[in-house]
């Protein structure tokens, strides 16, 4: 491989090589490749390689070794051109070369007039650097040419050039589409793509600028994180320790901290999609708690997409992660339950507009993950509570999720069933939700009594649909008949006991004296008082009180009041 380069080399130098008559006396190395030169040639343009031969201990120098010239071969051949006065062209791709090969060499204008640092210096500041693209073109060559190229002020005149011509075709685009630019930026490594931020938030580009520039960045360099949706571009079986997704997080990791302070400035999809980069690529827990700040402070904009994207694997096979999913929603609960307070309102009932959006993506999240057999009910009823129960005006999404759950989970006991329930208010529930639940099998007893109670409560109140109680009057109503029931069957309880306690008494007895018989009606009917007080119907329905009971009153008592008799 030494001898193809070393034969490639002579080839290229010999075409070159102003004279044959006089024979090459020294051989410069760089790398692999060797070139057989004058050295009188070099010393004359070159006071690095004059004090190479002059500083070295051997008589007749005939080897000089530049492996670490910036740019390598390819570089050392058109500096050695120069040298002997040959033509060769200087671009914007090796503009940046050849001044940091110049600066190597120290072929400056110091030591010889019209040398290579000023050639390249002009071509810098009248060519490569008068256009946006050019500068991109130049401060991507100067990757590979650091420190020198950072020394020399190259990187920074290219990033301050680019950033101000970047805000220009921002405000006044040149060229269609309008952010043409921002495609432009994606052939830069990632510390100089911070730079150019930094350099347009200094000058004061606008948070959306910002914004396009980095979204379109972050495509490019993690595309197969970011825009493929698919799956099909990452596996998550895939090492996140590999070289290559290491350096993706510290691409991340890097955007993340770019991100301008405007709340509006990404769409709330991008900054899912790049927080669950961020969990899948194991990210530091800063990137990650950013990102979840972010979102939520504007989750009344999130899509049951956006929240799944969170959720499930790059294929979709399985629940990723619900822990982002919770702080985020209850970040946004406790921002909302703090505006609340802030105006004066009510801390436990957060019923605002946002609020009541959230709570709906929230159940309807709910109901597409329920399929999964991997999530517990805990975890299913911790998101379930996030939100306000009090925002929720009717919980027939909520019901649905649960219905789901049920069926996807079939082997619950009863209590588990009931745990799951808990999260709903059955009394909030439609007529079409209720007349579900009162024939749902999956649903445990207690819910189903409880929404034909309802509906019952309503025939008998003569209530329609449209003017339905309010749930929590209610639910206090229902909570009274049921004590009120209770006590009741507790009081029939005694009296039969005191009933049979009573005959064990006669019987021995036989028949006395009318006085104990007197008593009894006066006890038993002090007891019927009672128990008509009790009438768990009574506050429930306008006519309970006047309904047989198998025996009808037919006596009707006399209105005195109104007689003239």
């Amino acid at each position: 491989m030494a001898n193809r380069q070393h034969s490639l080399a002579m080839e290229r130098t010999g075409q070159w090589v102003f004279s044959q008559e006089i024979p090459t006396d020294v051989i410069v190395e760089v790398g692999e490749a060797n070139f057989n030169l004058h050295k009188f040639m070099l010393v004359a343009k070159s006071n690095h390689i004059r004090k190479v031969i002059l500083d070295s201990k051997e008589p007749e120098l005939t080897r000089i070794d530049l492996s670490d010239i910036p740019g390598g071969p390819e570089i050392f051949e058109k500096a050695a051109k120069f040298c002997y006065g040959v033509n060769f062209e200087i671009t914007v791709h090796n503009v940046a070369a050849l001044r940091c090969a110049a600066e190597y060499l120290q072929m400056t204008d110091k030591y010889c007039e019209g040398n290579l640092a000023g050639r390249t210096e002009d071509f810098l500041s009248q060519v490569a650097l008068t256009s946006l693209s050019g500068a991109l073109v130049v401060l991507k060559s100067c990757e590979d040419l650091l420190p020198m190229a950072e020394d020399l002020r190259i990187v920074h005149k290219c990033v301050e050039i680019t950033s101000a011509k970047a805000c220009v075709e921002a405000n006044f685009p040149s060229r269609s589409p309008p952010n043409w630019w921002t495609e432009e930026l994606t052939i830069l490594d990632i510390r100089f793509f911070e730079r150019i931020i930094a350099s347009m938030k200094s000058r004061g580009a606008k948070g959306l600028t910002l914004a396009s520039a980095i979204i379109t960045y972050t495509e490019r360099s993690l595309r197969d994180l970011v825009r493929d949706h698919s799956g099909n571009g990452a596996r998550s079986s895939e090492s996140t320790d590999s070289d290559v997704r290491i350096r993706q997080r510290e691409i991340l990791e890097s955007i993340v901290g770019l991100l301008p302070s405007e709340k509006s400035a990404f769409p709330i999809n991008f900054l899912c999609c790049l927080l669950r980069t961020a969990i899948f690529l194991r990210a530091d827990s800063r990137c990650k708690s950013e990102l979840e700040k972010r979102i939520s402070s504007i989750t009344e904009h999130v899509t049951v997409d956006d929240l799944l994207v969170l959720s499930f694997t790059y294929d979709g096979e399985r629940l990723f992660d619900l822990e982002s999913v919770r702080r985020i929603i209850s970040g946004f609960v406790e921002k909302e339950k703090g505006v609340a307070v802030f105006n004066a309102g009510d801390f436990k009932e957060v019923c605002s507009t946002p609020m009541q959006r959230v709570a709906k993506t929230v159940d309807a999240y709910l109901g597409e993950i329920a399929t999964y057999g991997e999530l517990s009910i805990s975890k299913f009823n911790g998101i379930a509570n996030l939100v306000p129960k009090a925002t929720r005006k009717v919980d027939d999404d909520l019901y649905r999720a649960i219905d789901i759950y049920l069926k996807a989970h079939p082997n619950l006991d009863e209590i588990e069933r009931e745990k799951v329930c808990s999260v709903m208010d059955p009394l909030k529930l439609s007529y079409e939700a209720r007349v579900h639940a009162s024939q749902n099998k999956r649903l445990p007893v207690q819910i189903v009594l409880h929404a034909l109670y309802y509906d019952q409560l309503k025939l008998r109140s003569g209530a329609e649909d449209h003017k339905t109680p309010d749930a929590v009057t209610t639910r206090n109503q229902l909570q009274a008949d049921v004590s009120l029931v209770k006590e009741n069957e507790a009081l029939r309880t005694e009296l039969l006991k005191m009933k049979m306690y009573i005959q064990d008494i006669q019987k021995p007895a036989g028949t006395t004296s009318s006085k104990p018989s007197a008593r009894k009606p006066t006890f038993f009917s002090s007891m019927s008082k009672t128990l008509g007080k009790l009438n768990p119907f009574k506050h429930g329905s306008k006519d309970t009180l006047n309904m047989d009971d198998g025996m009808p009153d037919l006596t009707k008592p006399r209105r005195r009041r109104f007689s003239i008799s």
